[in-house]
């Protein structure tokens, strides 16, 4: 139980800080966004740089976690996808919501979580997921929606725009840097590692503000039924897989089979409902996605906790 109150209730408790706050209208519509930006490219690429350029390649090299965590993510996409296509609609959309029964927000709460379960041994594992959710996942969900909306005909210049947002990304430019200074063997200054620390743990506290302010602004959604799909393959079938994946088919240390487990159940993240927003297709479905699965996950990755925690 006192793991649970220790590394759960403190992430919540933040959540639902920013929540009030919206609903109050303590923090107006414009917080989210601020908040986001100042996460998304200052403190998080300072806690992702400082995570990498301190790591060595035998904490990192570990294909095992790479092919089950990657392939936990390509199952439920997949069912999510087809599932969807079943329906009259735009491939567009199926690729969204399947994004989000998929998409674990590792970034904003996989970071603090487990940091507080495991400690700062996970994060080399928490880094690879992020990667793998916000970057690989996400780009290839983009093509998707390109080919959809645009016609399979621009492959070409559907892979190059593809290309250029995901490195011009702070999540990922921020850890492809840190793993050039450990390749590199070179030592950062203690002035800058020092910045970087103070810049770094602002991000976990904004990031979960920014989650409950963003849940406070929900829409209703007309498809209650996909909302629940999405929301059952994202807290219960995705872990589940992961779990299958990493402690009975391939081999990694049990630190790095728990984190995978714990990262897949968390609620889904922010990034489909930014997409959506971008590309002007339905984004009530997604947010609903999110306050549900982020409500629900309180139970869900307390249990987890609670299991995983100790045996670790």
């Amino acid at each position: 139980m006192n793991i649970i109150i220790n590394a759960v209730f403190p992430l919540f408790a933040l959540i639902l800080l920013g929540f009030i706050a919206g609903r109050r209208r303590l923090l107006g519509p414009g917080a989210v966004d601020s908040l986001n930006k100042f996460v998304v490219w200052m403190a998080l690429p300072a806690l992702l740089f400082q995570a990498m350029a301190g790591i060595t390649w035998e904490q990192i090299n570990q294909p095992g976690y790479l092919a089950a965590f990657s392939l936990a993510i390509a199952l439920v996409f997949l069912v999510s996808y087809f599932l969807d296509t079943r329906r009259a609609g735009r491939r567009a959309d199926a690729s969204l919501e399947a994004l989000a029964a998929s998409y674990a927000n590792a970034g904003f709460m996989g970071f603090p979580l487990c940091l507080m379960v495991f400690g700062p041994e996970s994060l080399p594992a928490v880094v690879i997921a992020t990667l793998l959710t916000a970057c690989v996942l996400f780009a290839l969900t983009i093509i998707l929606i390109e080919f959809d909306l645009q016609g399979a005909g621009h492959l070409g210049t559907t892979l190059r725009k593809v290309g250029r947002s995901v490195l011009r990304n702070p999540l990922v430019a921020a850890p492809l840097a840190g793993s050039v200074v450990a390749v590199l063997g070179w030592d950062t200054p203690d002035a800058l590692n020092e910045f970087l620390t103070l810049l770094g743990a602002a991000a976990s506290p904004c990031a979960l503000i920014t989650i409950g302010l963003f849940l406070a602004q929900g829409e209703r959604a007309e498809q209650p039924g996909t909302v629940g799909r999405i929301v059952f393959l994202k807290l219960l079938l995705h872990p589940a897989l992961t779990y299958v994946l990493a402690f009975h088919v391939f081999s990694m240390p049990p630190l790095w089979a728990a984190v995978a487990v714990l990262l897949a159940s968390l609620p889904v993240g922010t990034g489909p409902f930014m997409l959506a927003k971008l590309y002007n297709r339905e984004a009530a479905v997604t947010s609903r996605a999110i306050l549900l699965s982020t409500l629900l996950s309180l139970l869900t990755v307390s249990l987890l906790v609670a299991w995983l925690g100790p045996a670790s």
